[in-house]
């Protein structure tokens, strides 16, 4: 049993969800969850009755800064990924990001991890991009003990976009569009072994520089389509459509959706040629990373984890 008191704000979505199952498994006990959604925080409270879980608007000043006393860690991992406008990016990356850092300052909270995004490398300049870098340099310039760790597009357990949703719709529907020739290149990051990096920094405090912690295999999108495909004996026809159309269909869907799933940004994203750099993470944080097709076999195949899916 391993009583260090860790407090993951944001932590009821998809990478603190697979951080509280493997920090479970490694034998720690004390830990704080602090999220304002209602029902991934339900969720959470189910699979892990044990620990707290406390709802917390973190843009606003409130008790939920208590939980910081006598805290040795904090994981920080609130963030805004999706949305037709800026304001709940600025809310959610920029707002909660200044308040969090107070109470790490007032408690003098001695190490965090803060997880930042592969795309503040990125030549996309999106909502997200935009507070994400915006949220790593507030972080790097506050002063506090920290490490800084830039994953890429991550899937796993309790995934409610990306891949997660994917995996769904493909299931409903008896055919699967590709837009255009579907070979955009993709590095994809297992949230398994992006969660046993983020115990590695806990448990060596590793601190003073960011890491870019990339998928290890370069996998085009349409294959990884294919593998989603395979491991969910999915039944449906994938097909390539012209990218112009692919981008209508998404503006279309988005007016009847005010929270898509998928947006028009993000499809340009999707092809914008990045190529994120590889370091040597499974050096540096002494861990093997899970091959991509195993990987995505757990992602769909867990009997525990792989029914529960998160809400938008």
């Amino acid at each position: 049993m391993n009583d260090t008191r860790i407090i993951i704000p944001g932590g009821a979505g998809l990478v603190g969800q697979n951080l509280v199952a493997r920090l479970k498994q490694r034998g720690y006990t004390n830990l704080v969850v602090l999220d304002k959604h209602r029902a991934n925080i339900e969720v959470l409270k189910g699979v892990h009755p044990d620990i707290t879980v406390e709802y917390a608007d973190l843009a606003e000043p409130g008790d939920w800064s208590h939980h910081f006393k006598d805290a040795e860690v904090v994981a920080m991992l609130q963030a805004q990924i999706g949305g037709p406008t800026i304001e709940p990016f600025i809310r959610n990356n920029i707002t909660s990001t200044r308040n969090v850092l107070d109470a790490i300052k007032r408690y003098d909270v001695p190490y965090t991890v803060h997880i930042s995004s592969s795309v503040v490398n990125s030549v996309g300049d999106d909502f997200y991009t935009q507070t994400k870098r915006e949220q790593e340099e507030i972080v790097m310039a506050s002063g506090i003990n920290c490490v800084v760790l830039r994953p890429t597009l991550m899937f796993g357990w309790f995934d409610r976009k990306h891949l997660g949703w994917l995996s769904r719709f493909m299931q409903r529907v008896p055919v699967f569009p590709i837009p255009g020739s579907g070979r955009y290149m993709r590095q994809p990051l297992y949230a398994g072994d992006f969660c046993n990096v983020i115990i590695s920094c806990i448990e060596s405090r590793i601190s003073g520089q960011g890491y870019n912690i990339t998928g290890l295999e370069r996998v085009d999108y349409i294959d990884i389509i294919r593998q989603i495909k395979r491991a969910t004996h999915a039944r449906c026809a994938i097909v390539r459509i012209p990218y112009g159309l692919f981008a209508v269909l998404l503006k279309i869907y988005a007016v009847f959706d005010k929270n898509p799933p998928f947006t028009a940004a993000q499809l340009k994203a999707l092809t914008a040629g990045d190529e994120f750099e590889v370091i040597d993470w499974e050096g540096i944080f002494h861990i093997k990373a899970t091959p991509f097709s195993k990987a995505v076999d757990e992602t769909f195949n867990d009997p525990v984890y792989s029914p529960i899916a998160l809400q938008f």
